[in-house]
């Protein structure tokens, strides 16, 4: 039952990134709304209020009309050109910037409410217009739901403000990658004082018994509560070899435990785990860095050359770096007092040299980026909780220092960085 409920809830989650659904949600209560002040108007709400507040009470029936059908017609117009402005949005973010920011700039939950809250203003609107009758000498006209079409209105237009201000808050580079680090940070802390709890315990796990994927794609959720619980009543313990945002090929090995279990406990174990067929994986730290290495490897191309914001990249990632060199390799799970699960994430040393590869490859003949990148090195090493994450950071300066030495033709510079890189 904790699986499927489990199951459920990951596919609601996902759901709810997807750019449809908040404004299918706000659409269908502007539906909703319009039914409701039928009923009231059928009850005679607009008749009661001519009585006693004549002002609140459009009674004209081509002023209600025209209004709606202005209305109408305006919201409908405001509404490309916004989402017209995202579409530029995201062409100039995939252009200059990294395709890998797209999923995360159209699931902006904001621009999603901006959406919902036209599409809410329009079916109301559609609907009240069409419930004003054409003749009829006894027949109360719905003055009060049109009167309320215009407040819709007005907050329609407040939203397109305040969408106006906000994309052209999210075009800029800094704000994509303050979020990016921002997302990224909170994880990373929480996985520190997770870390903080729990006892490094070394546990060989050699000889476990292996156990391989039932599907392909990229790991995205995992059940952690859940399958401690399971470890925990079953009396068995387990490692998961995949790291999420990773992706598994079918027959590849999942995860380990130290006993054999039996195919149903099996069954809930598999069953703990989500993988899909996009790389945007929420809950993952390790997908932060990929971006913000994509940033500041394409910003430094030929045809767009951004070394300014290559710098603010090398920053973010060496503050996340910072963060990540205070954790270790595998995160330990336990329930009391004793470890069930062990969680393998990326290795350091596999992070480390992903990131720098990549920038060396497209930054070492720019001595400033050089420059940048061994001060970033440096502070990552000075903030480093293990004697082993040492040795692999002086490896990478050794590989930036070969790099631009073969890239840099100037030899004053080249002497100046080898003598700052000597200096620490």
């Amino acid at each position: 039952m904790k699986d499927k409920i489990s199951t459920l809830l990951s596919k609601v989650y996902n759901l709810k990134n997807k750019i449809a659904f908040f404004p299918s949600i706000i659409a269908l209560a502007g539906v909703i709304f319009a039914y409701i002040m039928m009923y009231l108007e059928n009850e005679g709400i607009s008749a009661y209020l001519q009585d006693f507040l004549p002002e609140l009470v459009i009674n004209d029936k081509e002023t209600a009309r025209t209004i709606l059908s202005t209305f109408i017609a305006g919201l409908t117009s405001i509404m490309v050109f916004s989402f017209s402005m995202v579409m530029i949005l995201l062409n100039q973010a995939s252009s200059n910037f990294s395709p890998r920011l797209l999923p995360g700039l159209i699931s902006n939950r904001r621009h999603q409410i901006v959406l919902g809250i036209y599409l809410f203003t329009i079916i109301y609107c559609i609907f009240i217009l069409v419930f004003i009758e054409p003749n009829g000498e006894k027949y109360q006209l719905p003055g009060f739901s049109v009167l309320l079409s215009i407040v819709f209105m007005i907050h329609s237009l407040a939203a397109f403000i305040y969408f106006i201000h906000s994309i052209s808050q999210e075009i800029q580079i800094n704000n994509i990658l303050l979020k990016i680090y921002v997302s990224a940070e909170k994880k990373l802390l929480h996985l520190i004082e997770d870390e903080k709890s729990v006892k490094n315990k070394v546990v060989n796990t050699e000889n476990w018994i292996a156990h391989k994927t039932k599907y392909t794609g990229y790991f995205k959720i995992l059940s952690i509560d859940i399958l401690v619980d399971l470890a925990h009543e079953n009396n068995f313990k387990l490692e998961i070899l995949s790291n999420k945002g990773s992706y598994c090929s079918e027959d590849e090995v999942l995860f380990k435990t130290n006993i054999a279990v039996n195919n149903d406990i099996l069954e809930s174990i598999h069953g703990n785990f989500t993988f899909s067929k996009g790389e945007l994986i929420d809950d993952n730290y390790l997908l932060a860095f990929k971006q913000i290495t994509e940033v500041a490897v394409k910003s430094m191309s030929p045809g767009i050359n951004d070394p300014g914001t290559a710098i603010n990249a090398i920053d973010y990632l060496s503050e996340l770096l910072i963060l990540r060199v205070q954790k270790r390799n595998i995160d330990i799970k336990q329930k009391e007092n004793e470890a069930f699960v062990f969680v393998n994430s990326l290795n350091f040393e596999d992070l480390l040299y992903n990131i720098m590869a990549a920038i060396r490859t497209y930054c070492s003949h720019d001595v400033v980026i050089v420059t940048k990148l061994l001060t970033a090195l440096n502070n990552v090493k000075k903030k480093s909780e293990f004697e082993k994450y040492n040795a692999i950071i002086d490896n990478e300066i050794r590989f930036l220092l070969a790099d631009a030495n073969t890239n840099i033709s100037n030899k004053d510079d080249l002497n100046k960085l080898e003598n700052y890189a000597s200096s620490f």
